[in-house]
Formats: C-alpha cells, structure tokens, sequence
C-alpha cells in the first residue's frame, strides 16, 4: 500500500527503527529519536544496496518518488545510483575546494608574510568586502571576464574607482596563481585591460613631510627584500631626490666615486646638473658596483641590461611595503626633501639649484651657462646633511629641524 502524506507525518518513533514503504524500493525509515529518513532499496550488481534520499520533511513524499524515479532510471541504464552520488557529491566537494575564496585566501596567506600588516589588512578586506560575495564561491577556472567585470563595476558605480582598479590587480594576482598551481587555465582579468578608466591624479605628487612617518620609510626600505638592484635605486631614491627618471637612467659614465659627484644632462630642463653625493649615496653605490658596473646603466633593467630599470620599479617596492599612491610616489622623494630642508632653514635659492628647476627667465638662464655648479659648497654640504639626518630618522632618534 503506497504511503501517504499524513502517514508520514502522524509516523510515531519506537524503541526500534520503523519502516514506511512506498512503492518501487521507496520507504520512510522513522528512527528512536524520532528523525526521519527517505531511503531507496535496489540491487546493483547482484548486490542488495540502500540509497539516501533526503530527510522528511525538508524533502517531501513527493519529492522523495521524484528522485527514486530518477534512480530508478540510472538503473534501468544498468548505472549505479548510488556511485553517481558519490561522484557528484565528489565533484562539488572539489569544486569548493577549489573555489575563487578559497585559492584567494591561500594565495594571501603565502605573500601576506612578506607586506606591512596595513597592507595586508587593506587587501584581504578588499577581497572580502567586494569581490569574495559575488565570485567567492565560483569555481576559481569557471569564473569569466563578464562575471568578474560585474564585480568589478559594483566598486567603480559607488565611485570608488581607484579601490576597483586595485581589486581587479589582486583577483589577477589570485587568477595567475591558480594557473601556476594547476587549479585554472587562465587569467581572465588580462581580458579587462581598458574596461575601467584610468583614474585621475592631482597634478602634486603625494609626499611625506612628517619626520616620524620619513623614519618609519626609511626603516622600510632599509629591509626592502625585493631585487638588489631595485633596492639600491630605492635606497639612492631620498639620499638624491632627483627625477625618479633621471635616477633610473643613471650611468656609469657620469659618476665619479672618487669625487663624490654625479653629473648628467637634464632634459626637461635642457641643462647641466650636477648632484653631490653623499657618503651614504656612495657606500649604496660602491655596493652594487660590481653587479653592474660592467654596463651602461647603473640600474639596469631585470630581463634586459641593456634598458634601464623599469619607469614602475620604485613606485611597486613602494606598494609592496604598504605605501599606497595617496601617501607617497617616486616623485614624492623631491618635495619631501624639499619640504623638510627649507624647514631646517636651507636656503631657497640652494634647493631649486639641487632640484635642477627651470629658470623661469629665459633671457637671464642663458647667461647662466656655469649655473650648474652654483653654491657648490653650500649644496655638498647640505646633501651630506640631509643623509645624515636621514639615518638618524631611520635610527628613531627624535630629530628636531634645526636651522642651517
């Protein structure tokens, strides 16, 4: 007699397991402690077997004949019910295994040792706040350019478009690590590039100017663990605050160890500079000299020596220490000396010499043919100056400025 809704309800628990039969292999079995159990018997193989349907009530009596057809349908195909579940309960348990959160959170917990714990901190609320609850739960090789774009955008429509370019950098940074791993086979943020616009900067590059925070950089760089060549362009980057092109793009040719001076061209000026080099700057570059005093540049680039370093290599050991773009750039090292020397009393005309500005009056910069090598003296002593106070800022000693 096939079972009935109210049965399956009114069915009372006993001392021992209760069976309801349905029809087909179908029963309820009631259990002591008054659980409820859809169950399928069958044979497979000569073998008697028991398949797990689903619990009463969450599963109803009609549900339950839904999937026993369907099983029985498997069997009628002489396939086993039974491992068919198995492989899908197999398969989505690889899937969550492998899911974008998962690969994500694995990806952090490898590289998050290496960053500032503010760094860190930023990123992985980034991910949990607007990426993981829309692809978190998708299979980290399913998700596609469309569905992350979709993501994407949700940042970029509450205006924050900065933050959604840097979540789109972070899932590619998750995506090419699922691929390295073999948990995926591309990278689709690659197929993004252009889909956000670029965001706008503020014609002034973000400096600091607080000599605790100047401090607590130069700690930073100090145990930079990235490229040695990358370190000693970020060591010599406040040590000179000159152009961080012009840095990156030093030669050989133009530096003289022996006097302590580095001379170049300046093109954006289209005159003669010459930078006193201190004897911090020294010891940074008597370091890497042997690495790469054979060539042309003294930061060459990492896969092709015959290029300088990279325009984006200062700025990323920047990002990689937890420095964002709003707190200090490249160029920032330029109006944080700046900045600080004026307030130490240096005087005005010392500094635009140092920092190689144009003359404003082009008449009178022509007559200037020799204005490279103006207050020589008072520069090369106001560079050594500047290191010095530097160290001590890294050393936490509490500096006052004082007037030159």
């Amino acid at each position: 007699m096939a079972l009935t809704d109210i049965a399956a309800k009114k069915a009372k628990a006993s001392d021992k397991p209760l069976k309801l039969t349905d029809g087909g292999g179908l029963f309820l079995l009631v259990q002591p402690n008054g659980a409820k159990y859809w169950r399928l018997a069958y044979r497979f193989a000569g073998k008697q077997k028991t398949l797990a349907l689903g619990v009463y009530p969450d599963v109803s009596l009609a549900d339950a004949r839904s999937r026993r057809d369907s099983a029985r349908k498997l069997l009628a195909n002489d396939t086993d019910p039974g491992a068919v579940k198995q492989a899908q309960k197999a398969a989505k348990a690889e899937e969550g295994a492998n899911s974008f959160e998962v690969i994500a959170r694995e990806w952090f917990v490898r590289h998050s040792p290496n960053w500032k714990e503010n760094h860190s901190s930023k990123i992985i609320a980034r991910l949990e706040n607007d990426i993981f609850p829309w692809i978190g739960s998708r299979p980290v090789a399913d998700v596609a350019a469309p569905e992350l774009l979709a993501a994407i955008r949700r940042i970029e429509n509450r205006g924050a478009l900065e933050t959604a370019h840097r979540a789109l950098a972070n899932c590619g940074q998750v995506f090419r690590y699922a691929v390295a791993t073999g948990r995926a086979l591309r990278n689709p943020s690659g197929d993004l590039r252009g889909a956000l616009p670029p965001v706008k900067r503020d014609k002034h590059f973000a400096a600091i100017t607080d000599p605790q925070k100047v401090g607590e950089l130069m700690r930073d760089i100090d145990g930079y663990q990235g490229s040695f060549i990358v370190k000693c362009g970020f060591k010599l980057s406040p040590l000179l605050f000159v152009r961080p092109g012009e840095l990156r793009k030093m030669e050989w040719t133009d530096v003289n160890l022996d006097t302590a001076e580095w001379v170049y061209f300046v093109t954006k000026t289209e005159t003669k500079h010459i930078v006193p080099l201190a004897r911090q700057a020294v010891e940074t570059l008597r370091e890497i000299q042997p690495l790469t005093g054979h060539g042309k540049y003294v930061f060459p680039g990492e896969r092709d020596h015959d290029r300088p370093m990279s325009d984006n290599a200062i700025r990323s050991a920047l990002r990689r220490l937890g420095w964002s773009n709003e707190e200090m750039t490249p160029h920032g090292f330029r109006a944080m000396a700046s900045t600080i020397l004026d307030n130490m009393g240096y005087k005005q005309e010392w500094l635009e010499r140092q920092l190689a500005h144009e003359e404003p009056n082009k008449v009178k910069a022509a007559y200037k043919r020799d204005a490279w090598r103006m207050y020589m003296a008072e520069r090369t002593a106001m560079m050594q100056a500047w290191a010095d106070y530097l160290d001590k800022l890294k050393a936490g000693a509490e500096v006052l400025p004082l007037r030159a």
